[in-house]
């Protein structure tokens, strides 16, 4: 199999944008909905917002690659290094790097693409991992295979370019975006067609030892951040994730040809799909901002710690939902305080019960 990095109109991608001019009509439209949203939020809900599109991100980014990070350890991290928080960091390392990536991301949108930023970024997320060279490209003589099924059965996927041609590839690849971008000699117009191409280029060079799909994701949302002329709200990892088989599958067919109209069709629909799920999220957060101001001064401490502790998990809500065995443990109060608090919210309509006796549970009632 010729994968498209062999052939001799590499990297000339092409592709047609008729087929989903309607949807990047719809990104542009939403993304002005958005920001429109936004803007009705006050200062506090607004960086709140934001924050969580952060964590969401890199908990998402993390979980495509089969890394699980404690949302609790990324949000700490993050409103640390934004000086939200005093005292040391979360201890885990992995959760700091991607905590660390995310801010960094966002805050050098304008700046041009480098080879160092590229080697900031994967020291970043490769804090923690011990094994793997970090900062640096690939550099192992073996092939550079993604692939999948048990050892012995192995099934390839694809096959990267050799790691003696990757400093090569990569100085061409960093050429490449920071020429599409806004005002570049070829500047693409379409930030989500950059954004898509971006990643299958990057995907397809495949530079690092580890972390490539983190990597190649950050620079899909630089992509989109540069073409908007502001950091992206959204969490394209999070549309990604819950279509991850779609993903790879794409990713793969997107490798065998320089043709990527299809994968630049999928990508875009998984673009919009991110953005309106950020609409939800700013809706959630302005119901939020308007819960707790109408019961402002009418719940006790115990409450608003507990209807904070349930929203934290954002607009799906808690998982298990409310108990009182739960508002035990979160609250330490006790059985009959617990089910007097519990049965307080429910009157004021704020939680919502379901179920009887032991096993009555609350959700948020927004």
């Amino acid at each position: 199999m010729r994968y498209n990095w062999q052939q001799s109109d590499w990297p000339d991608f092409r592709y047609d944008l008729p087929g989903v001019e309607h949807v990047l009509f719809a990104f542009a439209e939403r993304t002005g909905h958005a920001s429109g949203l936004l803007k009705g939020l006050t200062a506090d809900a607004q960086m709140e917002t934001t924050i969580e599109m952060m964590v969401v991100e890199a908990l998402k980014t993390s979980a495509i690659e089969g890394e699980l990070l404690s949302r609790k350890d990324v949000m700490s991290s993050i409103r640390h290094n934004l000086g939200m928080e005093s005292g040391p960091a979360a201890g885990d390392k992995r959760a700091n790097g991607a905590a660390a990536l995310m801010i960094d991301v966002r805050n050098s949108v304008p700046a041009p693409l480098s080879e160092d930023t590229l080697f900031a970024w994967h020291r970043m997320i490769m804090a923690g991992h011990r094994r793997i060279a970090s900062g640096q490209w690939r550099t192992h003589a073996e092939p550079m295979q993604v692939v999948s099924g048990p050892l012995g059965h192995e099934r390839v996927h694809f096959e990267a370019p050799p790691s003696a041609t990757v400093p090569e590839e990569m100085t061409r690849f960093i050429q490449w975006f920071n020429d599409t971008a806004p005002s570049g000699k070829q500047e693409i117009r379409k930030a989500a067609v950059r954004s898509a191409v971006a990643h299958l280029y990057f995907e397809s060079i495949h530079p690092f030892e580890d972390g490539n799909g983190r990597i190649g994701r950050a620079l899909s949302e630089k992509a989109l951040s540069q073409g908007l002329g502001r950091p992206a709200l959204l969490s394209l990892s999070r549309a990604i994730e819950a279509n991850r088989k779609q993903y790879y599958e794409a990713l793969q067919e997107g490798q065998q040809s320089n043709e990527i109209t299809a994968w630049v069709s999928w990508f875009v629909h998984m673009v919009l799909e991110a953005q309106i799920q950020t609409e939800e999220q700013i809706e959630f957060t302005l119901k939020k901002t308007r819960l707790f101001d109408r019961w402002r001064d009418q719940l006790n401490e115990r409450q608003n710690q507990i209807l904070r502790r349930m929203l934290d998990e954002g607009s799906q809500g808690f998982e298990g939902r409310m108990s009182a065995k739960k508002y035990m443990t979160i609250t330490g109060a006790s059985k009959a305080t617990a089910t007097r608090d519990l049965q307080d919210l429910a009157d004021k309509g704020i939680v919502v019960p379901a179920g009887g006796g032991r096993s009555i549970h609350y959700k948020i009632n927004l």
